[in-house]
């Protein structure tokens, strides 16, 4: 065991990220390890339809392709990479890695993970993997793996991973465990930590956000870190980002993974100096008995037409077009049809587009007839014979098939999870001994609230940031308050039934709060606003990103002593 802080730095959020960031990291300071993140729900559909077309594939390519000129500058700085990057594939990926050192004749050694492809045991999925944890990754890198690829572990296994190897920590270690998964938590989606996508962005020089650089973190052997970035980067981080990024897509108090259940409501954040937080007091407990698994199968097909509507009588003109459409598909209704009017129009508007209004129709059937010829048909022959005005953004195609995506769970122990070793040994990673059920934790106390005054109506933007993503078919929103007197505020005036108010949406549907006092933070979970995920593409956001946005322009009475 060793006392010396590990450097994790991340390189990649997501499948598509910048394509320099892997150079970037690696020239911009010292670093002991990197990660990079590619996988999302949504990604694993998109592999999964890869590897149908091609059974070698399955995997993140632009990975090869950022390693072609970085992969010689890794090996001389001596840092370790670890990937997520091979998806459905990832013994596929490690030997496109060797093919690819050998080419270059840099002397590279690379493990990789397996186990969590259960598409087996998953009948009519295209892909069904287990989330697995970072014990895996860490006995690749004991055994003296350069590169270590997986397949789908949790984000913060890449970093919990390396933590462990690097600290001698053991499955029972939960709270040093515990301050990794934290840490790994806020590197993952990359960017997002340093400002990018971050609520106050316009309190900030415009020119620090052009090109923010990626975080990194300092981990200590007690599981404390330090969150931060290369210095000459751009971007910022501070409390604020961090918070930002540890509330994404998370939901209560209780951070559940294979490796160990993150008290979230033990965080600890403090600035460390400038573009320095401290991450401390993280709390952690056995992990649940289960395993998450991610099952994504295709749901049918889909196709869409967005109608434009100009000027006067635009609710006329929308129930016209929706009458006659119904009367078209009369003979052969799709299985869904769902109709949006998004009133982007203004009132004495000086250009057209502003004077236009976007009336939104989505059909999905398991008969890709019924959402194709059948759909662009009835479209296009009003072009004519309908609303004065008639046009659309793009005309229908022949319909695309959707995914749907589903969660399951699985006994630890019925998933064998496996590192095998840059030599070819194989060794299997043992399910948790001790593990508990994920039982909701009591609210907390709530601080006094503040004395009545004078109040302003104004956004609540004004006074709280707000971040939110997508888990699945439901959606998180996670709110947080700067000042001791603004979360005294929060806490009381947005309830559930408030929430409800400011987002209509989620009027009839579940809505959990979740506070996190030591975050001055209310995290809301939104059950089923977004259908069957993203791939579904049931709603203008699919992935929710901009729903805390939504709320924070919403007006409420805010107290004069807060703006």
């Amino acid at each position: 065991m060793t006392a010396k802080p590990l450097r994790i730095g991340n390189f990649s959020g997501f499948y598509g990220d910048r394509s320099d960031a892997l150079r970037e990291m690696l020239t911009g300071g010292d670093l002991d390890v990197l990660t990079g993140d590619y996988l999302a729900e949504l990604t694993m559909l998109i592999l999964a339809r890869d590897r149908l077309k091609d059974p070698a594939a399955g995997y993140a390519r632009t990975f090869l392709r950022r390693l072609e000129d970085t992969l010689g500058l890794a090996h001389d700085k001596g840092v370790r990479i670890v990937t997520n990057a091979g998806g459905l594939n990832p013994a596929g990926l490690a030997d496109a890695v060797r093919q690819l050192a050998d080419r270059l004749g840099i002397p590279v050694r690379v493990a990789h993970v397996e186990g969590d492809d259960l598409t087996a045991r998953h009948p009519g999925s295209l892909a069904a993997h287990a989330y697995l944890g970072g014990f895996g990754i860490g006995e690749c890198l004991r055994a003296g793996a350069d590169v270590v690829v997986t397949g789908r572990v949790t984000d913060a296994a890449l970093v919990t991973g390396p933590a462990a190897a690097h600290f001698g920590w053991k499955p029972s270690d939960h709270d040093r465990l515990a301050g990794a998964v934290v840490a790994g938590h806020v590197l993952e989606c990359g960017a997002q930590a340093t400002g990018g996508n971050y609520a106050f962005f316009a309190e900030r020089d415009p020119r620090t956000l052009r090109r923010p650089g990626f975080p990194l973190a300092e981990i200590h052997p007690d599981g404390s870190a330090v969150v931060t970035k290369h210095p000459g980067t751009g971007g910022f981080v501070d409390v604020g980002t961090v918070t930002a990024q540890l509330l994404y897509e998370t939901g209560g108090a209780r951070y559940a993974g294979p490796d160990v259940t993150a008290r979230l409501d033990t965080v600890t954040l403090t600035q460390d100096g400038p573009d320095r937080v401290r991450i401390e007091g993280v709390r952690g407990e056995a992990p649940p008995p289960t395993l998450k698994v991610g099952r994504n199968r295709l749901g049918g097909f889909r196709n869409e037409v967005v109608f434009v509507l100009t000027g006067l009588d635009i609710e006329a003109k929308a129930a016209l077009v929706r009458e006659q459409m119904g009367e078209a598909l009369a003979a052969s209704p799709p299985a869904d049809v769902r109709w949006d009017l998004a009133r982007t129009d203004k009132p004495d508007a000086d250009t057209e587009e502003t004077a236009g209004a976007l009336l939104r129709l989505v059909v999905r059937d398991p008969d890709q007839q019924k959402v194709g010829r059948v759909l662009s048909g009835a479209a296009i022959e009003l072009a004519l014979a309908s609303y004065p005005g008639f046009h659309v953004v793009a005309p229908p195609g022949k319909g695309s098939p959707y995914g749907v995506f589903e969660e399951a769970y699985v006994p630890q122990g019925d998933v064998h999870h496996v590192a095998v070793l840059h030599d070819g040994r194989r060794i299997t990673v043992d399910p948790p001994h001790d593990t508990a059920a994920l039982d909701a934790v009591p609210p907390p106390a709530l601080p006094e609230p503040l004395p009545p005054g004078p109040a302003v109506r104004a956004p609540i933007g004004r006074v709280v940031g707000a971040r939110s993503g997508d888990k699945g078919g439901n959606a998180n929103v996670g709110v947080w308050a700067r000042t001791d007197d603004a979360w005294r505020w929060l806490a009381h005036e947005l309830t559930v039934e408030r929430f409800r108010e400011l987002i209509p949406e989620a009027r009839d549907l579940p809505v959990t709060r979740h506070a996190l006092p030591n975050l001055c933070a209310l995290n809301f979970v939104v059950e089923g606003i977004l259908g069957e995920g993203v791939a579904a593409q049931a709603r203008f956001d699919p992935q929710a990103k901009a729903l805390g946005e939504w709320l924070r322009s919403r007006h409420a009475d805010i107290p004069e002593v807060l703006l």
